[in-house]
């Protein structure tokens, strides 16, 4: 066979009797998709590659699923469009994002998702996908939305963040839920709380009271009413950035019950805790729902090696240094991850704290479960040629001068990690490698069954 690509002798993390395992493998590609996989060397008289790439010394994971970023585009083009996102995802190792819907305008029509789709197959460097925002006035089309090929879904927001999509009330959840298929998508925290909570942070332009003020009060009683909801219903539920272990335990207790509910971490809230991160960078730390405490970020460790947490996203955020810096609470929340998500995450294979495997499952085959993406997420003939190559040996310092996105920073800049990715492979084509993204578009929107 003539293969497009041949991948040699890389240690492959692939799917095995339930299980992620890795294996001494060569892989061929073809038509962007894996044709071939084998122990044995796949060049020879039989056989040629247009390409080549030697990974002795390398991991070979399927290729890194990010299914949540913010890439602000429509709307905000001096924090983030669609090229400088995923230009941001191809440096980072990231194969595939789903795009979240709180733009400008909001992504809650036909024509909306339809303009996003179209521009990402012109300047999108990796795979895309990008979910409708459910609202009050659009309840009635979220079948079709959901339906649209290259949308993993539909996203609410139950409590207050950034943009202007916004479902508090239980009736309205409850028709989401009911008019649509697919597992629904939440930003959880109870607004009535979020607003009676305010006044207590206006006086004090301290950013150390965003957690006092978004306290896990109002995660855990919003997730208890989606639950609730979600039994009522009988509909499948995912729960974004789960940051307090009071609300983690309320998914554990549900998923012992039925299986409908499923939930995200982020790297930020294992990796960075309070009062400290505040103290460092004020406003820069600054998330919904936040960065919590030690004794927060301990469960959440617990609760990723105990597989209660499915899936892990970047919620990559983008604003610009200038917005960050002003006075809180006027300063917006979310902080920029796409790039920097899977060498922070390297870090924590040296340092002991998970294991390849388990992160894998988190990027890879949990999301491919989940959002129903059946041609990504795993290393197996027939699947789509997506593959995050890293090195788990390599050090290197995360610098500002290395990120892609518009707005310029990263909260990690000086942080030095051991474990950085070396190539990112996109549908059979090598789109980075050494820092450096080679080529135009070559993303394709992500399909979902």
């Amino acid at each position: 066979m003539n293969f497009d690509l041949v991948i040699n002798d890389g240690t492959a993390l692939v799917f095995q009797n339930g299980i992620i395992v890795p294996q001494k493998l060569n892989i061929g590609i073809k038509d962007k998709k894996i044709v071939a996989i084998s122990a044995q060397s796949l060049i020879g008289e039989a056989n040629s590659s247009k390409k080549v790439i030697s990974a002795m010394h390398l991991h070979i994971l399927p290729g890194v699923i990010d299914s949540q970023v913010h890439f602000r585009d429509p709307g905000f083009p001096q924090k983030e469009d669609l090229e400088s996102g995923s230009r941001a995802a191809a440096l980072g190792g990231v194969t595939s994002f789903f795009e979240m819907p709180n733009t400008l305008p909001a992504t809650t029509t036909a024509p909306f998702l339809n303009d996003k789709l179209s521009k990402a197959a012109n300047v999108s460097h990796v795979n895309f996908a990008f979910f409708s925002g459910g609202s009050h006035q659009n309840i009635s089309q979220l079948s079709r939305l959901e339906n649209t090929a290259g949308s993993p879904g539909i996203k609410v927001f139950v409590g207050s963040s950034t943009g202007t999509l916004l479902v508090e009330d239980d009736p309205s959840i409850e028709k989401i839920l009911r008019s649509t298929q697919r597992r629904v998508v939440f930003h959880s925290e109870d607004e009535n709380l979020l607003k009676s909570r305010k006044s207590m942070v206006l006086p004090t332009a301290d950013p150390r009271m965003h957690s006092v003020w978004r306290n896990e009060e109002t995660g855990f009683r919003s997730t208890a009413r989606l639950i609730k909801l979600a039994q009522k219903t009988g509909r499948k539920i995912h729960i974004l950035h789960i940051s307090s272990m009071e609300e983690m335990d309320l998914i554990r207790s549900a998923k012992k019950l039925q299986n409908l509910v499923s939930c995200e971490i982020l790297p930020q809230y294992l990796i960075l805790s309070a009062p400290d991160c505040y103290d460092r960078w004020k406003t820069l730390a600054q998330q919904n729902p936040p960065i919590r405490d030690h004794r927060h970020m301990k469960y959440l460790w617990q609760a990723v090696l105990d597989k209660t947490v499915d899936v892990m996203g970047s919620d990559h955020a983008p604003h610009t240094l200038a917005e960050k810096n002003r006075p809180y609470p006027q300063s917006p929340s979310g902080m920029p991850m796409v790039q920097t998500m899977v060498p922070l995450m390297l870090h924590q294979v040296a340092q002991q704290k998970i294991s390849l495997e388990r992160l894998v499952e988190l990027w890879c085959e949990k999301p491919r479960e989940i959002f129903g993406c059946k041609t990504k997420g795993r290393i197996e003939v027939g699947l789509d040629a997506d593959f995050t190559l890293v090195d788990l040996k390599k050090k290197k310092q995360i610098q500002n001068s290395w990120i892609a996105s518009k707005c310029g920073w990263t909260l990690f800049d000086g942080y030095w990690v051991q474990g950085w990715v070396e190539q990112t492979v996109v549908m059979g084509e090598v789109v980075m490698e050494s820092d450096q993204v080679l080529h135009g578009s070559r993303g394709q929107k992500v399909l979902f069954s």
